[in-house]
């Protein structure tokens, strides 16, 4: 499944060998600092995929090895507690299957323990985060974004709050609707950002920091303004923000650009866009940022599959086309790894995650050609 996977099985029982004899020696020491635990999510409809999938993965080696997988539908986007004991999956179904599941997480075993599930109320569900206190998905077909109290125990209590919304956009085929793609909390913890790739708007919300299990009170009040819209027919998706706070970058599905925005109590100020698919694919799919905050990275499906790379300047948060890298087929998430080494794709229809050093100069991508195989992953999470 994984290439060299016998050579380094070995050298970690060699390690695990020598560090129970010298429990200080400095070798024992970097080789547990340099691992990973990863999680897969994955889509099982049509395919062999059980669910969620967990690897130990070494940041440093860029080698991998299995640990575990548990059962659950369509788990194509997942999420992590802060100290991850937890872990917070979608099941993307219809409306009346349409789900999220709490697991509680043995991280150092990469073993998930079903704790509940609950209705979205809102069918397709494809993205979550986790403040804590509360779970909240973005739900694609249902137009909506659902709101989970999370119990001491980390599972979830049925839906608090579903905010349904309403519109359509410009391409017809693709935006005769609503469609929820992703939520995020401002770096400040005090707005909520839904993108709505169906309306060409990012719907803001104020965020009650209090809100909980136990108080009852509610998490999200609409904001002002109510929304921000972008240009007609972008087909917002995912949004991430500088590793300082000040700028924001959407990544735009339909339009396949991305655009710069200025952040500051709750307003986005747009600054730039720039093209990141420019064969018109159309399939414009997940952006991150590189822990040095140097560089952006998205990614593009349905042609010319790969990453696009930008420069970011550290100024004034605009970007420069720095590459461009070919992957496998449907990019659809990528991740990168804290000490920014390493990119790993999630590759769909390829059934592969791919691992690509990242030089720290330049922010191009170099294939290691060391796949981990995994049917249709669709989700990447490192934990340290």
């Amino acid at each position: 499944m994984i290439k060299n996977l016998i050579g380094f099985c070995a050298i970690g029982l060699l390690v695990s060998s020598c560090s129970q004899k010298k429990a200080s020696q400095p070798s024992a020491i970097e080789s547990t600092e340099n691992e990973l635990t990863m999680l897969v999510g994955t889509y099982t409809n049509g395919s062999n995929s059980k669910g969620i999938y967990t690897f130990r993965f070494n940041e440093e080696t860029g080698e991998a090895i299995t640990l575990d997988s548990v059962e659950v539908p369509n788990p194509s986007y997942l999420v992590p507690s802060e100290n991850g004991k937890f872990v917070y999956s979608v099941n993307e179904s219809s409306k009346d299957q349409a789900a999220v599941s709490a697991f509680a997480f043995d991280k150092e075993k990469g073993k998930l323990q079903l704790l509940n599930t609950q209705k979205t109320m809102g069918a397709d569900p494809c993205y979550l985060i986790t403040n804590g206190k509360n779970v909240i998905t973005a739900n694609y077909s249902g137009g909506s974004i659902s709101v989970f109290p999370i119990q001491e125990d980390g599972s979830l209590q049925p839906a608090s709050n579903v905010i349904e919304f309403k519109g359509s956009g410009p391409v017809k085929d693709r935006q005769e609707q609503a469609h929820l793609h992703c939520v995020r909390i401002t770096p400040d913890g005090k707005y909520l950002l839904a993108d709505d790739l169906g309306t060409d708007q990012i719907h803001k919300f104020n965020v009650n920091p209090d809100a909980d299990a136990h108080n009852k009170e509610a998490l999200l009040t609409e904001g002002t303004p109510a929304a921000f819209k972008v240009a007609p027919g972008s087909g917002p998706r995912h949004l991430i923000f500088s590793n300082d706070g000040k700028f924001a970058y959407l990544i735009n599905e339909i339009g396949g650009t991305v655009i710069a925005f200025q952040y500051a109590d709750g307003m986005l100020k747009e600054i730039q866009t720039v093209a990141a698919d420019t064969v018109n694919a159309q399939g414009s799919g997940d952006i991150h940022i590189s822990p040095d905050g140097k560089y952006l990275y998205a990614s593009n499906r349905l042609k010319a599959d790969g990453i696009a790379i930008f420069k970011i300047n550290p100024t004034d948060g605009t970007l420069t086309k720095a590459g461009y890298q070919l992957t496998g087929i449907h990019p659809r998430n990528f991740i990168i790894t804290p000490n920014g080494k390493y990119l790993l794709v999630a590759c769909r229809d390829n059934n592969a995650i791919e691992v690509y050093q990242r030089s720290e100069e330049n922010g191009l991508l170099t294939d290691t050609k060391k796949d981990i195989s995994v049917d249709k992953p669709v989700c990447l999470k490192l934990l340290k």
